[in-house]
């Protein structure tokens, strides 16, 4: 098992920036890999950015260049910076992490863009 607790989110205007922070109940180094995912009102579920425990990382393709993911492996922390938000990046956003193959999700938060 693997719990997980968000932090950040909010309201911010467009062109505005936000954190979103993960704390895991296990060391980052014990998990496949961590990330975030959103659901936006009426569309499925997509993963935004992952890292894996190598480093390697994955961005949706509309938000690469704007958004980035890091970690800080002594605090079994993922963090994700928003920057140059745009309303269509309104949506709950999800951490995730994989261990063992199972994936374990946070309780969400919610980012709103206005325009």
């Amino acid at each position: 098992q693997v719990q997980l607790v968000e932090s950040g989110g909010g309201l911010v205007q467009a062109g505005g920036s936000l954190r979103l922070s993960c704390t895991a109940s296990k060391s980052i180094f014990s998990l496949n890999a961590m990330g975030w995912f959103r659901r936006a009102p009426g569309k499925q579920r997509e993963m935004v950015a992952r890292i894996t425990t190598a480093g390697t990382t994955n961005y949706l393709d509309s938000v690469k260049g704007r958004f980035t993911i890091s970690r800080d492996n002594a605090e079994n922390t993922v963090d994700l910076q928003m920057n140059s938000l745009r309303p269509e990046d309104t949506a709950v956003y999800y951490c995730n992490a994989l261990f063992r193959w199972s994936n374990y999700w946070g309780q969400g938060t919610q980012v709103t863009v206005s325009s």
